[in-house]
């Protein structure tokens, strides 16, 4: 289906547009632990690659009164993109679309295994590029993020990013 990238993208620009929760005051539905199991994640971030070198920063905020995270990449070479992140009562999935400035898009799917969120999907119009993202909680309010590649349908993975998030500012003093 060709228009799908354009779907996910209206539906990531409207509700970022409209729904920011100042605050991140939580109402309604979506306040059950299943809408949590991300909330790790949440806050402002400086972001380093296996080596320490700068990937970027990273801000993750809850959105559409705790039902969604929406994340603003930015990276150390100019690219940025933007993430919905929510849980799917229905499916007892957690979903993200991604979408970057060169319009690359990711629909992702998934949940918690054990500690770790670990999403995977594909790129919209390529079946059979698949891809895996891992974000894994670390000592000291740390994440890493690990996000892997397969171009053979999941048989071999190679890793595409592999950063590290550490809390800038206030959000270092909250750990």
């Amino acid at each position: 289906m060709r228009y799908r990238p354009i779907r996910a993208l209206g539906v990531l620009i409207g509700l970022i547009l409209v729904s920011i929760t100042p605050g991140g005051a939580l109402t309604g539905r979506c306040m059950g632990s299943a809408y949590r199991q991300f909330d790790f994640w949440l806050g402002s971030w400086d972001v380093t690659g296996p080596d320490g070198s700068v990937a970027g920063s990273n801000l993750v905020e809850k959105a559409s009164d705790g039902c969604a995270l929406v994340e603003r990449w930015t990276g150390s070479r100019g690219g940025r993109g933007t993430s919905l992140n929510f849980y799917e009562s229905a499916t007892r999935q957690w979903h993200q679309i991604w979408v970057d400035n060169d319009g690359g898009v990711l629909e992702l799917s998934g949940g918690l295994v054990g500690a770790k969120m670990v999403l995977s999907g594909t790129t919209p119009g390529d079946r059979t590029s698949r891809h895996r993202i891992t974000w894994t909680p670390m000592d000291g309010g740390r994440v890493r993020q690990h996000w892997e590649s397969s171009g053979d349908g999941g048989r071999t993975w190679k890793t595409v990013f592999d950063g590290t998030y550490a809390r800038r500012g206030s959000d270092a003093m909250m750990m």
